[in-house]
């Protein structure tokens, strides 16, 4: 949840922290002091677009801070798109900064480390859901009204059943259209492939032979200088300087015993020579000039160049090219067999997912009606006496990874009007008022762990103020684990429901409006609500307040999280 939001130089606001505490938070003061400022510099902080305009007079920079806390069981269910935002909490506690100059530009923190201010939107859609005029509102989303209607439904199986069948189903389609699209290809070039295999078939190259073929051909063609040069070397090799090193050795070794080593090195420069003189004897008797033989080289060099050319570099290159037309050619033997197979395969694929898209719809269906039958019943208690909330399945053209249907919210606001799209229907209070009915229903199911209502009094006052009071509290505190709820009202009907009250004070500070903000509680907080009714230093109205008060604290809504009561039917 959010801990605290800190605002400096920002519009009317010269510094101001607001601690936040778990439960509903109600944020209440004068007209203009400043209280929807609060809730911009939050929308600010959570990635909305900034303009240098919104800095106070005379300062440089507004800042907005913001400390996060998480319980380990929403820390569990965030940190895996955390870490894909490149973001870790520390000690379970994520801080945002953000610093907006005079010329609109950003500066980004995230637990004093920078990053960019599109990781923020994308934290923000994790951790606060902002309901009011100016905020993009998540449940006015396509994919939002599926995800709310499934988790509704209990359709997880049936979600996962459909992705999987469609990613089966499109891999097999990927597959036969890449094998189709190969078997075209091989049967335009057939006769090109049938050509290379042919041709390189009929040389029968073999790795290493050009390079064999050079060193003959080089032979060849100088075979009459190697021949002379090979027994020139063995004239060469004259022992007798050998035998004369050998009685000097002799010599050596009478006088001076320890060289009697050197005698193994002569006996071995001895067996060398012998050995090099019979090698040139026997290379000059094999070398000879045949000009038949050096043809024939020089004609199979060329062919295997020819070759090299058209298919190579290297030899290497050649036979590959030749390995390589033959498995595309026997691809045209073996096209039809495996397309029948794969064919085969994507006909049951498409079955499969037709039947768990089929299954998924089901499920939508029966959440659906019972969606609309449980906002339909909260409504009424809202101030919307006339208005109804339908989800309606719209048939796909073509079945995607998310089923047969988009899921649309629709919404009808009063006695004889047509239904619309929740996304087209309505702004301001009646949006935020609808927006809470589903909050109300859907409380269970939200992943969001703060949210945040502005306007969501609008229009209304009375006994309807005290329903939507009941409701803030029902999401605040029902399901499983409760969330925090923000909510800024003018409405005592609303605020004497909250656990955390706020109030929002405008002043002067060297000549500029400035906005600050207290925690209430005991005597301040009931003169804050008699000041909402109309007089906070009458008798009458401080004795109304207190009432007031007790009965939030007393209401069942507030103490269980319990769905508001339907309200009664005005008298005839």
């Amino acid at each position: 949840m959010l801990t605290e939001l800190r605002v400096r130089d920002l519009a009317v606001i010269a510094d101001v922290t607001l601690p936040l505490a778990p439960g509903l938070n109600v944020l209440t003061g004068e007209t203009g002091a400043g209280k929807s400022m609060l809730v911009d510099a939050l929308a600010l902080l959570l990635g909305e677009r900034a303009s240098g305009e919104i800095v106070r007079p005379a300062a440089q920079k507004a800042v907005i801070e913001g400390a996060f806390e998480f319980t380990p069981t929403d820390l569990s269910r965030l940190l895996p798109p955390f870490i894909a935002l490149g973001v870790e909490p520390e000690g379970g506690r994520l801080v945002l900064k953000r610093e907006i100059t005079g010329e609109g530009r950003s500066r980004v923190w995230v637990n004093g480390s920078p990053t960019a201010v599109g990781v923020l939107a994308r934290l923000g859609a994790l951790l606060v859901d902002l309901h009011g005029q100016h905020e993009t509102q998540s449940l006015l989303r396509a994919d939002a009204q599926r995800d709310i209607l499934d988790a509704h439904g209990d359709a997880g199986v049936e979600r996962v059943a459909v992705r999987d069948a469609h990613e089966r189903l499109r891999e097999l389609e990927r597959r036969e259209e890449a094998l189709q699209a190969r078997h075209e290809e091989v049967r335009r070039k057939a006769d090109y492939l049938r050509h290379v295999v042919d041709e390189i078939g009929r040389a029968t190259p073999q790795l290493g032979e050009d390079d064999a073929l050079e060193t003959e051909a080089k032979r060849l063609a100088h075979a009459d200088e190697l021949g002379r040069l090979s027994r020139e070397l063995e004239q060469a090799l004259d022992t007798a300087g050998l035998a004369r090193a050998a009685r000097l050795v002799a010599s050596l070794r009478r006088l001076d015993p320890s060289v009697a080593k050197w005698q193994e090195l002569l006996d071995g420069a001895f067996a060398n020579v012998e050995e090099l003189a019979q090698t040139a004897r026997e290379y000059a008797v094999r070398i000879e000039a045949d000009p038949g033989r050096l043809a024939a080289v020089e004609q199979r060099r060329d062919a295997l160049f020819r070759l090299t050319q058209k298919y190579g570099p290297t030899l290497a290159d050649v036979l590959a090219t030749r390995d390589r037309s033959t498995r595309e050619l026997e691809l045209l033997d073996t096209a039809d067999f495996d397309l029948r197979a794969i064919g085969g395969q994507r006909e049951n694929a498409a079955a499969d997912f037709a039947r768990a898209c089929a299954a998924l719809t089901a499920k939508r269906a029966q959440a659906a009606e019972r969606l609309a039958q449980a906002v339909n019943e909260v409504l009424p208690a809202l101030g919307m006496a006339g208005g109804r909330c339908a989800a309606r399945l719209a048939p796909r053209p073509t079945p995607n990874a998310q089923g047969s249907e988009d899921v649309v919210f629709e919404v009808r606001l009063n006695v004889g009007m047509e239904a619309r799209p929740l996304a087209k229907a309505a702004s301001g209070g009646e949006l935020s008022r609808l927006m809470l009915a589903l909050k109300v229903v859907l409380a269970e199911h939200d992943a969001v762990p703060t949210l945040v209502f502005d306007e969501v009094d609008q229009g209304i006052g009375g006994e309807v103020g005290g329903r939507v009071g009941q409701a803030l509290a029902a999401v605040a505190r029902g399901g499983d684990r409760g969330r925090q709820v923000l909510v800024i009202t003018h409405l005592p009907q609303i605020a004497v429901y909250a656990d955390h009250h706020l109030v929002v004070q405008k002043g002067a500070r060297s000549g500029i409006a400035t906005s600050d903000v207290q925690v209430l509680a005991g005597e301040a907080r009931t003169r804050e609500v008699a000041r909402l009714l109309g007089d906070r230093d009458s008798a009458s109205a401080l004795r109304h307040a207190a009432e007031l008060l007790r009965k939030g604290s007393r209401t069942p809504a507030a103490r269980s999280g319990t769905r508001p009561r339907p309200a009664s039917p005005p008298r005839p």
